[in-house]
């Protein structure tokens, strides 16, 4: 197998920028009680950190140095944080003090990028200068310790392993089987009903990521106990507590170790399995048991089941909010839906019933669609690094600032995808921005738009998440009337991938003339 290349790693795949996303996503919790108990907790876990890390010298810097955040008055942040929200604060300091900015708190200080303008070291710099943030450690025991926190080395072969699974020519065999669990999956609904969008995106994609991710063997469990691990596994895990105290014997940590000792048990099982057996599947889990490291040395059991857990809870959690999101803004906005439609019946009259990877990639008004949704709710919200050296960045205005080593690094991709003078009323669902003549998601440079990352962090997942959210609802427009029942949902602060808040009730009727798929 061919050596994958060092430089290249994902954002949306990118463990540490995962659980880095979540820590600072559980902060937008509302209920008051919460509030305090999550300040509490917060305060406690930074002091602990910020007396670690005492006696560690302060770097250097030989430049302007970025501003601090309310001069670095813990009061004044934490009041603005438990008042307006982790998001809506981080707004107010970019407001007041532009693209580049530091919040410090208790000697811990994370430095915020925002804009195009100063993102480049962000997404291209070298892994001995920038990488992912070794700060939080709590996906360490979700994923296992044969996939976190392991060696520069072995971290970018696992990475190229991924990509190898997730290329275009991968990809193009997941078609038919995507489009068999949609057809199969919507076959079930009646002429007509009314039912919570949510948990309908919920399922739909359990049945395509076990077919096409993890294989045949996980297909026929899936609707046993195995997916009620992962959930166990994931909610378990990402709960405030878990995240400032990974390891602490909390009933929170006993769940998720003991649900992810059973996963682990079954997947290991299926990797046995397919090693032992002459018979080969075409999935994404037998590219990577076939994996082979350059030496030669094959991937080790736990390394598999490390990614695929990492995989599929990632992919699974973020198509579905992106494509939650989508039916609701497409049932939402006539105009866009309508558009949508009508390219579907056009892909018909050229195509037929015949769909392959090449007729998906000519679903542009769609594929803008899905590109808006996750400018206005990416996921994760957030990406952070470390900087391992200091590194300068260049504002819009020529103001320059260095950047210390050792500083965290932060891109609020929920801000970079707002930017006023490069997206035009960016708080509008107008697809119409990244159509010819406008070309909005380009009017900065390469990284004017960082929903799937950028640059050497650019998501290795995008294809594939674009491919399974265009099965889906292109069969959806398709075969059904539908109808937005519910009033249109707000984001649930209280989790870092940015879902829609409560249930999503739609009504929906089968058309009189189904275009099958």
């Amino acid at each position: 197998m061919r050596q994958p290349p060092l430089q290249t790693h994902s954002s949306c795949l990118s463990i540490n920028s995962l659980s880095s996303s979540v820590f600072f996503g559980i902060m937008d919790a509302t209920n008051g009680s919460v509030w305090l108990a999550l300040a509490i907790v917060l305060i406690i876990g930074v002091i602990t950190k910020a007396l670690i890390r005492r006696n560690v010298p302060a770097p250097v810097c030989n430049r302007l140095p970025p501003p601090v955040a309310n001069n670095g008055s813990i009061v004044m942040l934490l009041h603005a944080f438990l008042t307006k929200g982790f998001h809506a604060m981080i707004q107010d300091q970019y407001t007041k003090l532009g693209s580049v900015f530091t919040v410090s708190i208790f000697g811990l200080k994370a430095t915020f990028l925002v804009g195009p303008e100063v993102l480049g070291q962000f997404f291209e710099g070298m892994p001995s200068e920038i990488a992912v943030s070794p700060a939080i450690q709590f996906f360490e025991p979700i994923l296992g310790k044969e996939t976190y926190g392991i060696d520069t080395t072995t971290h970018y072969w696992l990475t190229g392993f991924m990509k190898d699974a997730l290329k275009s020519g991968k990809l193009r065999s997941m078609v038919s089987p995507m489009i068999q669990e949609v057809e199969a999956y919507f076959a079930k609904w009646e002429q007509h009903g009314i039912t919570d969008l949510k948990q309908e995106m919920k399922h739909v994609l359990m049945a395509i990521t076990a077919r096409c991710l993890v294989g045949k063997e996980f297909r026929e469990q899936m609707m046993g106990e195995t997916w009620t691990l992962f959930y166990q596994l994931f909610d378990n895990g990402t709960r405030l507590s878990s995240v400032l105290f990974p390891y602490a014997p909390l009933p929170s940590n006993r769940r998720r170790d003991k649900a992810r000792a059973k996963l682990s048990k079954i997947l290991t099982q299926i990797v046995q399995s397919r090693r032992g057996s002459n018979h080969v599947e075409d999935d994404v889990l037998q590219i990577l048991t076939n994996s082979k490291y350059k030496d030669g040395r094959p991937t080790t059991e736990e390394e598999v089941v490390g990614l695929i857990i990492f995989v599929v809870l990632t992919g699974l959690h973020s198509s579905n909010t992106t494509s939650t999101w989508t039916g609701a803004l497409l049932l939402n906005n006539p105009r866009w839906s309508m558009a949508a439609v009508e390219e579907q019946q056009q892909i018909m009259q050229k195509h037929g019933c015949h769909l392959d990877y090449n007729v998906f990639l000519e679903m542009e008004i769609l594929h803008n669609c899905i590109k808006e949704v996750v400018r206005l709710h990416p996921v994760p919200p957030l990406s952070i690094r470390k900087a391992h050296k200091p590194f300068t960045v260049r504002t819009r205005d020529g103001t320059e600032y260095e950047i210390p080593g050792g500083h965290t690094i932060v891109s609020p991709t929920l801000l970079n995808g707002s930017i006023p003078h490069i997206y035009k009323n960016p708080n509008v669902f107008d697809p119409d921005r990244f159509g010819p003549g406008r070309e909005e998601d380009k009017v900065g440079g390469k990284f004017s738009y960082t929903s799937f990352g950028g640059g050497r962090h650019a998501c290795l997942g995008q294809a594939y998440a674009y491919l399974q959210i265009k099965a889906i609802w292109s069969h959806l427009l398709r075969n059904f009337e539908m109808k937005l029942e519910s009033p249109f949902p707000v984001v649930d602060r209280s989790t870092f991938m940015m879902e829609a808040k409560g249930k999503i009730m739609v009504s929906y009727r089968r058309r009189q003339l189904p275009a099958s798929i």
